[in-house]
C-alpha cells in the first residue's frame, strides 16, 4: 500500500477521493484507475463476518445493476490480500456466489485513516463499514456510514447511484422516497425562494 493522499480533516461531499495504489482480489489497482465512470467504494470491518458476509453476497447478487448504471464496486478491509482470497473463495463455496468485483487490503490502515473510515488513534477497525459514491471525474458526491452491526440496504446505494446521477447537471432534485423512474423536481427559482424565505419567517 502506497501513494495515499491524505487530507488534514475528515472528508466531505464535494472533495476529490483521495487516489492510491494497493493490492487486491484482482490484482494491484488504483483508484483513479476508475475515472470516467461511477464508482461505490466501500469498506467492511472484518473478512469471515457473518453481516459483512451477507453484504458482499447481495452486492455480488447485484453487481449486474451497478455494472447497468456505469458504476464500478470496489470493497475494502485492514484483512491481508490472502484473508480475503481464502474469504470470497468460501463465499463461492458456501453460497454459490462469485464475488466480481476487487477487494483491497489495507493491513497499515493507510487509506481507512485517509478517507477517515477510521480515526487516527484507532487501533483496529471496528467502526468501519463506510460508503464513497465518486461520480466520474473523482469527487465524493455522498457519504454514508453504517455501525458494525448493522447491514447497508444494497437496494439504498443503487438508489443513491441512480439520484446522483440523476440530479448530477444540477438541473433536476431528487425528492424524499424518490425511485428510478420517478418524477424529479426542478430547483426553485428566484421568486420562489423568495416566497419560501417569507414564508419561513411568518412561521417563525
Amino acid at each position: 500500500m502506497d501513494n495515499v493522499t491524505t487530507y488534514p480533516s475528515a472528508l466531505r461531499m464535494g472533495d476529490p477521493a483521495p487516489d492510491f495504489e494497493a493490492r487486491s482480489t484482482q490484482g494491484a489497482l488504483r483508484l483513479s484507475d476508475y475515472r470516467g465512470r461511477w464508482l461505490v467504494f466501500f469498506s467492511h470491518p472484518a473478512d469471515f463476518t457473518p453481516v459483512c458476509t451477507t453484504e458482499f453476497v447481495a452486492l455480488a447478487k447485484a453487481h449486474d445493476r451497478f455494472a447497468a448504471l456505469d458504476c464500478a464496486l470496489v470493497g475494502l478491509s485492514v484483512d491481508s490480500l490472502y484473508a480475503h482470497l481464502a474469504w470470497t473463495r468460501a463465499i463461492r463455496e458456501l453460497f454459490s456466489v462469485e464475488i466480481p468485483f476487487p477487494v483491497i487490503e489495507d493491513p497499515s490502515m493507510l487509506v481507512g485513516r485517509a478517507y477517515g473510515m477510521i480515526d487516527e488513534a484507532a487501533e483496529n477497525s471496528a467502526g468501519v463499514r463506510a460508503t464513497y459514491f465518486i461520480d466520474p471525474e473523482g469527487v465524493i458526491r455522498a457519504i454514508t456510514h453504517y455501525p458494525l452491526t448493522i447491514g447497508r440496504s444494497i437496494d439504498e446505494m443503487l438508489r443513491m447511484v441512480t439520484a446522483l446521477q440523476a440530479a448530477h447537471s444540477g438541473d433536476k432534485l431528487a425528492p424524499a422516497d424518490w425511485q428510478p423512474g420517478q418524477p424529479l423536481l426542478l430547483p426553485a427559482n428566484e421568486k420562489t425562494q423568495q416566497e419560501t424565505d417569507w414564508f419561513c419567517r411568518r412561521e417563525a
